[in-house]
């Protein structure tokens, strides 16, 4: 069932420059993955959920249940989406519904999501340089890819879906047979990590993206590159082809996106749309008049595609962990650079992955209502005080709190320790809740 939060649905589209132009406000970390058809969109978010939103008014409803970051998401139909995260987890969702059925087996984070539709077959990519592919009517593992050196980041059906195409960190792309789970053929050998793939089969081709800005089109019978659209900008992180197929879009790490033309591969866009960090999620609305996208800011941007370059750019929001570090005192940096991208200090603040630490002292550990804790916080038995959040760095979550969803990190200077928690005291005044 839907949180009783959901009084979030205050929060709307903003009309900025014209009717067209909008923005899907109210994740509380960096968006990761858009995928949209004509009524609604899902979003994943480094806040640990996704986003489903109407698009006539930009109104989300919250889909929880990973355990940490989202890294990609896929609409299946106007009733399904699935997910994957850095907490190794696949999720089959029910969008009318807001659950979700959990597919276990991968040892690394969830990168990228393919389906064929047709039998029912969802394909994951994994950093733990599998593919996986699972039955979503049964929700069984039904096989697995083997054989990249390295993180799988991208993974393509083809239209029979039979065949399926991989890219990794290796520089390879590789072609596979779905019914015996075997490596058919390597399609591509870049010198670099490659993180993106677009299929056109119906065209004939395939588009990549790599690590050194590689951006190449390959024809699918012959291998032969159709068209470079490498420009001096790196990595690549984004790709969407437009649904009537006439546009392929390129997101990069710093802060373009090229829109091209796939008929003569001329670039017809090329626009700054984050003025300062990477592009991670691209998406065209249905009627190919429109490209979203996001990166470091919490909010997903949505440009009609003339005078896309003229639009508000992602990055304008301040965001603490990018605050001049010699305008803060020692224990704000260390709260900048280890907390605030998590957690709130004040009890109304936007949403954030982690629980809001207002009054957080003397609080019992797992207990701040309205939270959705791991097992091992509910199972803690200990109060945040001074001491417990010293040992919390000092040892290191994974060690002080084993199995929570806290990140892996230390901070092993008692002084900086001090001063964090001299912060937080000041900044988290409250009554304990």
């Amino acid at each position: 069932m839907w949180k009783a939060t959901l009084a979030i649905l205050t929060l709307m589209a903003q009309p900025v420059l014209s009717a067209e132009f909008q923005t899907l406000q109210g994740h509380g970390g960096p968006v990761k993955a858009v995928d949209m058809n004509s009524h609604i969109a899902v979003t994943a978010s480094f806040d640990n959920a996704l986003g489903l939103w109407t698009l006539d008014d930009g109104a989300p409803r919250w889909l929880e249940g990973h355990e940490a970051a989202v890294n990609t998401v896929l609409l299946i139909n106007g009733n399904r989406a699935a997910s994957g995260g850095d907490d190794f987890a696949v999720r089959l969702w029910d969008l009318r519904t807001g659950t979700s059925a959990l597919f276990e087996g991968h040892q690394g984070k969830v990168i990228d999501l393919a389906v064929d539709k047709e039998n029912d077959v969802l394909a994951s990519a994994s950093w733990d340089g599998t593919v996986r592919l699972w039955d979503m009517l049964g929700g069984t593992d039904v096989g697995v890819l083997t054989g990249h050196r390295g993180n799988v980041n991208a993974v393509e059906f083809a239209e029979d879906g039979q065949t399926l195409l991989t890219a990794a960190s290796d520089g390879t792309i590789r072609r596979w047979s779905a019914t015996d789970m075997a490596e058919t053929a390597v399609l591509a050998r870049h010198g670099f990590g490659i993180n993106t793939l677009t299929l056109d089969e119906d065209a004939g081709w395939l588009a990549y993206g790599a690590l050194d800005g590689g951006t190449r089109v390959l024809d699918l019978e012959t291998g032969e590159t159709l068209a470079d659209l490498t420009a001096d900008r790196r990595p690549i992180l984004a790709m969407s082809q437009s649904p009537d197929g006439q546009l392929l879009a390129v997101g990069d790490g710093e802060g373009y996106i090229m829109v091209v033309n796939t008929e003569t591969w001329s670039i017809v866009r090329d626009f700054r749309a984050a003025v300062r960090g990477p592009i991670w999620a691209l998406s065209f609305d249905a009627a190919s008049e429109r490209i979203f996208a996001a990166g470091i800011e919490d909010t997903v941007y949505g440009w009609p595609l003339e005078g896309a370059g003229d639009a508000p750019k992602i990055g304008t929001a301040e965001r603490s962990f990018l605050k001049n570090p010699a305008e803060m005192s020692n224990g704000e940096r260390q709260f900048a650079r280890k907390c605030s991208i998590c957690h709130n200090l004040t009890a109304d603040g936007p949403r954030r992955a982690g629980p809001s630490l207002y009054g957080v002292f003397g609080r019992e550990a797992g207990t701040l209502e309205g939270y959705r804790y791991s097992d091992a916080l509910l199972a803690a038995d200990f109060q945040w005080s001074e001491d417990t959040v010293d040992k919390l760095f000092d040892l290191g979550p994974d060690h002080y709190t084993p199995g929570s969803k806290m990140p892996m990190q230390r901070i092993t200077d008692p002084a900086d320790r001090a001063d964090l928690i001299a912060y937080l005291k000041t900044q988290t005044q409250g009554s304990a809740q």
